[in-house]
């Protein structure tokens, strides 16, 4: 599925003239609310898709969006079916072997949930021998893997789908994005009953912190180019506007705060 981005705003007069054959093809994912979903319509929506369609105003390019199952993110990049991807893809060294990463343009932290009074801690052994809930091929579930080999982890290949399987008593406990788990859970019916476990997480044992911008390797002149922007947006304002409309709080990344 392919959606023309509408211009969200004139780039500023500082920025580089855009080239006729600057076309730009970015893989989007649609089924991760709030960063993207899909409406009855077809129409993508979501911060992800906002500053998918601030980078390219920005930077003058005519944008088109390439909708993907997440599992084939990164292969559908290496084989040219887009430039790249602004799928809340976290930055990982793993990740960085195979793509290119802009800098990151947000930052959240990871967290529990599971029925209330269930769990007082998420240490190993108080989680030894329970399932835990997780994204599959995720930072997150790297994480687990690493921090907690005396529990069973069930892999699922929606972030929204970790907390359905909670709700279904398919698992004990979950771990997933701490806005996500808000938005498509806890703050909706399905979510009464349940309730965040502990402290929220930073993963930086495990990743390098962030969520970036993926291109194919050595495409250092796109990289630059929504580098630039994505600064540009963050110093203007544009950024923080876009956010508020999703977040009660900052997701802004450290590198960007003051």
């Amino acid at each position: 599925m392919r959606t023309k981005i509408v211009a969200m705003a004139l780039a500023l007069a500082c920025a580089a003239p855009a080239l006729a054959q600057d076309q730009i093809r970015i893989g989007v994912e649609g089924n991760y609310p709030p960063f993207s979903q899909v409406a009855p319509d077809g129409t993508l929506s979501g911060f992800d898709i906002d500053i998918a369609a601030a980078v390219c105003a920005q930077m003058q390019a005519e944008c088109t969006l390439v909708q993907q199952e997440w599992d084939g993110m990164i292969p559908a990049l290496s084989a040219n079916k887009f430039d790249m991807i602004v799928a809340s893809m976290t930055i990982t060294d793993a990740r960085k072997e195979v793509v290119d990463f802009s800098d990151p343009y947000y930052d959240v932290p990871s967290r529990f949930v599971a029925a209330e009074g269930a769990f007082d801690g998420y240490s190993p052994e108080q989680l030894a021998g329970k399932t835990i809930i997780v994204l599959r091929n995720s930072p997150r579930a790297q994480y687990l893997a690493a921090t907690y080999p005396d529990s069973r982890i069930l892999a699922v290949d929606r972030e929204p789908a970790v907390y359905l399987e909670l709700a279904a008593g398919r698992g004990d406990i979950a771990f997933g994005s701490s806005v996500v788990s808000a938005e498509a859970f806890l703050n909706t019916p399905e979510g009464e009953g349940f309730a965040q476990v502990g402290e929220t997480i930073t993963l930086t044992d495990s990743v390098d912190g962030g969520v970036g911008i993926a291109m194919r390797k050595g495409d250092e002149d796109l990289r630059g180019r929504v580098n630039e922007a994505l600064a540009a947006i963050m110093e203007d304002g544009r950024y923080a506007q876009m956010a508020e409309q999703y977040f009660d709080f900052d997701i802004t990344p450290p590198h960007a705060r003051n």
